[in-house]
């Protein structure tokens, strides 16, 4: 049961009479729990809301299109509150904040209904039979899965979480039913890598069809990691050894299937030393928003729109100094797009800083978990020119402020200059600079 918080005026619910403090029930004879239900049974052309007012029982029947909307809203997205972690992984990031940061950062979720709806990764430690019956029934598809070893009793280890084993059977019963599942392995040096990494890849592979692709992220490690499971970050010669054997396991599955399947993020590469694949080699950049080919993708659409750099140089206007601030791991690459620009451009000017973490700790190097302060105490009198671009992830999503707490604002009066969230697009990065549409 849900309770609705408005109805859109004009709409479905409201002609028939429905009201804003009216509790849903079910649709149809089916039980609404959350926004998955509701969307889900909603699709019938006529639906018949069983609904409670002031505790007294309510028929409403609304014929409709098969994906109209009849017009409720809710107090939250989701219907229901989110579902939170169950576990504590020995990797976990949130477990290495520092104190006294806002409360919201601290949350932990693991719901089902976030990886569908946004794209989350769950252990699947918090789902049931009954849920599981519900994905397939729903065919609630894509499922995207932190697997991080397919050992049950190495990943209880790893989770300190009793059912962390017992739940990787839900992976081949939601492929047989035709559910396609995205993976993520988060490899900790010694602990799931080696023989484990290979075994993992290879029970994935089983998977078949159902297995879209699955990528391999070694764990972030902050300098707050006191009391916490001794973790270490992998050397250059120990991340190269990691992707060689995630590339021979891909080409065999290349060779077998169509699809390499197993993809090893940037860090690994930039770790290690070695040049980043070509853009074909990432086969649609599926694993894109666990760094898989960020930095190939930003590198192809910069030299994509530099092939219209004379329809943009109509709208430019020189002379222009900008500049923009990135975090370690992508420097080299920004630096080199603004030297390209520059050298094509008369008038402008890039000034490119990399922005040493030490909130979070030197060791990491992402460029979306830099914070305000990093970045005030880093630029303070520096040659910043008309405008400051910083990297728009490194603002929480849907909110206008930094990891930590400091905001835009805040940091252009520390600055003196303007500054403005800089997109993670090579297109809109030269865009940006020229100061173009």
């Amino acid at each position: 049961m849900v309770k609705i918080t408005d109805v859109v005026k004009n709409s479905r619910a409201a002609k028939k009479g429905v009201l804003a403090g009216d509790i849903l029930v079910s649709i149809n004879g089916r039980e609404i729990a959350d926004v998955l239900d509701y969307r889900f049974f909603l699709t019938n052309t006529e639906v018949t809301l069983s609904l409670l007012r002031d505790g007294e029982p309510l028929k409403v029947v609304i014929r409709k299109q098969e994906y109209d909307d009849i017009g409720l809203d809710f107090e939250t997205p989701l219907m229901d509150k989110k579902h939170s972690c169950q576990n504590k992984c020995i990797f976990c990031f949130i477990d290495q904040l520092p104190s006294g940061m806002r409360e919201t950062l601290y949350f932990k979720d693991d719901d089902s209904r976030l990886s569908f709806l946004h794209g989350n990764f769950i252990t699947m430690t918090n789902l049931h039979e009954k849920d599981i019956d519900r994905i397939i029934e729903m065919h609630i598809s894509p499922v995207n899965v932190s697997i991080h070893t397919t050992n049950p009793e190495l990943r209880v280890k790893m989770m300190n979480n009793k059912r962390a084993g017992q739940v990787l059977n839900y992976l081949p019963r939601l492929a047989w039913a035709g559910i396609t599942i995205c993976g993520q392995l988060v490899l900790c040096r010694g602990i799931n890598d080696g023989v484990e990494l290979y075994r993992s890849m290879r029970d994935l592979y089983h998977l078949g069809d159902a297995l879209e692709s699955v990528s391999i992220v070694p764990a972030g490690l902050t300098k707050h990691r006191d009391k916490l499971y001794p973790l270490t970050p992998y050397t250059p010669e120990e991340a190269a050894a990691i992707i060689d054997m995630v590339e021979n396991f891909a080409a065999r599955c290349l060779a077998d299937c169509g699809s390499r399947k197993f993809f090893c993020a940037d860090e690994l590469y930039l770790r290690a030393g070695r040049p980043l694949p070509t853009e074909d080699y990432y086969e649609g950049y599926a694993q894109i928003e666990n760094g898989v080919g960020m930095i190939t993708s930003l590198m192809t659409e910069f030299e994509d729109e530099m092939n219209f750099l004379a329809e943009d140089l109509a709208e430019y206007k020189a002379p222009r100094t900008v500049s923009i601030c990135t975090g370690v791991a992508a420097y080299p690459t920004i630096k080199a797009m603004a030297a390209r620009l520059e050298a094509q451009v008369e008038g402008l000017t890039i000034h490119v800083y990399e922005i040493v973490n030490h909130f979070f700790g030197e060791s990491v190097t992402v460029a979306g978990l830099l914070t305000g302060k990093d970045m005030a105490e880093q630029l303070a009198g520096k040659e910043l020119g008309d405008v400051l671009f910083f990297p728009e992830n490194t603002l929480r999503a849907g909110e206008d402020i930094f990891l930590d707490d400091m905001t835009p604002e805040e940091l252009s009066e520390k600055l003196g200059v303007p500054v403005m969230p800089g997109r993670n697009d090579g297109s809109e990065f030269v865009r940006e600079m020229l100061g173009v549409q």
